[in-house]
């Protein structure tokens, strides 16, 4: 991930997601914590409360080391599955994290950059801050997300300071917020990490980028399809991090009503560079729980990865949410 050093509307600035079709680009159906690394803290799996059942071992941030196991019952179920893997690198800069207590759930997937492991700083920093938050004040509206990232721009740059490893520290960010009582959604990004929804076992949407690339797309110059292999497509226009004139944040424009089946993946480029929408659709109706999809995206995620000899391809994370039991 690069951030340019000019302002990001002298690359074409995308507009927020108020002005951009819930910050979602749509495909048609396919065809076919504290924020923590892998080895550090985990939750055992098959962790079960009334609200949310634990899949597979989760990275969980400190704040939601008490799990609240008297959270009232819901109607219907939400699963979760984390994956989070350094790939062809000798560190992992991407960080995830969940909390969920009182009919709400928070998951934030983030990927850090800025060297002399800022990028790993950075990332903690952003699921932290997110989930700690929204925690402390669960949000209800979309202007809420949009200042909770604002908020958590002006956060990281306060960071920035404290030593050279941080000095040039940046964080992409993807943050998903249910309303399990309402039966909505929130979500709100900066940069290339990404919300895919699939309602029925086909993807809606996804979220659009903050990229070089995605305003070649927007542009019709390069087509969505190429967006994987150019050589700019790890080029940022913006992410947490940036000045406040030159961030850019998208969130969904309105409250997405919750269906049962609806699934959620939030990752990061490293996932989504090399498993494309049509693998992802597939992978989701084979797989019996979140923890499942994960691992077949996983496995894709390598397999790829060693056919197109990328030895040293980057970190890849996601988070996996199933509202209301398997995608039909």
């Amino acid at each position: 991930m690069s951030i340019p050093t000019v302002p990001p509307q002298a690359t074409g600035a995308l507009p927020s997601s108020a002005d951009a079709d819930d910050g979602l680009a749509t495909r048609p159906p396919p065809e076919t914590a504290e924020a923590v690394n892998d080895a550090e803290r985990t939750l055992p799996p098959g962790v079960l409360t009334p609200l949310l059942r634990s899949a597979v071992p989760q990275t969980v941030p400190s704040s939601n080391a008490a799990v609240d196991a008297s959270a009232p019952a819901v109607s219907t179920p939400v699963e979760l599955a984390i994956l989070s893997r350094p790939g062809g690198r000798s560190y992992n800069e991407d960080a995830c994290g969940h909390w969920h207590a009182e009919g709400r759930l928070c998951c934030v997937v983030a990927d850090g950059a800025g060297g002399h492991g800022g990028g790993d700083i950075a990332s903690k920093l952003v699921v932290r801050h997110i989930i700690e938050q929204s925690a402390s004040a669960p949000l209800q509206r979309v202007d809420e997300v949009q200042d909770l990232l604002i908020d958590t721009n002006a956060q990281l740059r306060r960071h920035r300071g404290e030593s050279e490893a941080t000095r040039d520290m940046h964080s992409t960010v993807v943050a998903l917020f249910l309303d399990l009582q309402r039966g909505e959604a929130l979500w709100g990004h900066a940069g290339d990490s990404r919300l895919y929804l699939f309602r029925g076992g086909q993807m809606l949407a996804h979220t659009r980028d903050h990229s070089v690339v995605q305003s070649l797309v927007d542009a019709g110059v390069l087509a969505p399809e190429q967006m994987r292999t150019h050589p700019q497509r790890s080029e940022l226009q913006s992410a947490l991090g940036s000045r406040p004139e030159h961030l850019l944040v998208s969130t969904a424009s309105r409250p997405w009503p919750l269906q049962p089946g609806d699934a959620f993946l939030l990752c990061t480029d490293g996932l989504w560079e090399l498993v494309d929408e049509a693998e992802m659709s597939v992978a989701l109706d084979r797989a019996a729980d979140p923890a499942a999809w994960l691992a077949e995206l996983e496995t894709l995620v390598l397999r790829h990865a060693a056919e197109q000899g990328k030895t040293g391809h980057d970190n890849f994370s996601g988070i996996a949410v199933w509202y209301g039991g398997r995608s039909a």
